[in-house]
């Protein structure tokens, strides 16, 4: 399998350097086309606001948002229109609490969806939904970067945490594009259930599996001797020097990971190595 659909969605242009730049590097690598939604986000709540003043709100609002989406998609046919992939480019407006509807809609044919990273200071709120969309409605991978990351990803060291869940076995064939051109993929078990079926050899049968593929795999098994799981894979990405981590995305529910926290939300709050997700 090859990637030759990628997709961005850019809502600040001041975010969109780094997934422009990646969609840009792996588009010529793969012989793909480069699609952007530009969005504007129309934020308005409108049962907050007093009787008669809705409409005249709803237009002020609407325009704004059209306006951003038009400024955000000149911005990228410049940078686009100095390449020589294949590209387009679409605009439209969404309302906050509907854009992950809307990007569904756009990725579900895509192969990747490319994105920044969706916490932090000066990252809207409409970000966590745009990722949400993309994996559990549009049913896409996603590559997120993070803010640091201002050049393109060709991935030499791959680290998988695996958990022998759904979630991440759809994350590694996925990535397997990725994963079999990459120098050394590490499959990382944290605290490996005692009595579970494949306790004599965690990640074993996966590891034959990426094998079988090609891959250059090796197994890596950790204590958990940090609070949270998504700490113990961020410190041994840094001990092993990967430049992507291959992982599947919110195993619990969406609000059980919003109120409660998660090894999903927690590594793309502090994450400061590229990820590969699926759902």
């Amino acid at each position: 399998m090859a990637y030759k659909t990628l997709m961005t969605v850019v809502t600040d242009p001041a975010l969109a350097e780094g997934p422009l730049a990646q969609g840009i590097a792996m588009a010529e690598a793969e012989d793909a086309h480069l699609e952007v939604a530009c969005f504007g986000v129309d934020r308005t709540q409108t049962g907050y606001y007093y009787a008669g003043a809705n409409a005249m709100i709803l237009q002020e609002t609407l325009a704004r948002a059209q306006k951003d989406s038009e400024a955000a998609a000149e911005h990228v046919r410049g940078v686009l229109g100095k390449t020589d992939i294949r590209w387009n480019v679409e605009t439209g407006v969404a309302q906050l609490a509907d854009i992950g509807r809307s990007i569904a809609a756009h990725a579900r044919f895509s192969d990747l969806v490319i994105l920044p990273k969706p916490y932090g200071e000066g990252h809207g709120a409409e970000l966590e939904p745009i990722i949400e969309g993309a994996l559990f409605d549009g049913r896409v991978p996603v590559m997120v970067l993070p803010d640091e990351f201002k050049s393109t990803l060709t991935p030499v060291r791959v680290m998988i945490g695996w958990d022998e869940s759904a979630e991440a076995l759809s994350a590694v064939r996925a990535a397997l594009p990725l994963l079999v051109r990459a120098d050394a993929v590490h499959v990382v078990v944290v605290d490996p259930p005692v009595h579970g079926p494949n306790r004599s050899d965690p990640g074993g049968l996966l590891s034959q599996f990426l094998a079988r593929h090609g891959v250059k795999v090796e197994i890596d098994v950790l204590a958990k001797t940090l609070p949270r799981i998504s700490d113990v894979l961020a410190r041994h990405a840094g001990d092993i020097d990967a430049d992507l981590i291959v992982m599947g995305a919110y195993g619990h529910s969406r609000f059980r990971e919003a109120i409660l926290g998660g090894a999903t939300r927690n590594t793309l709050e502090s994450t400061t190595v590229p990820l590969f997700m699926a759902h």
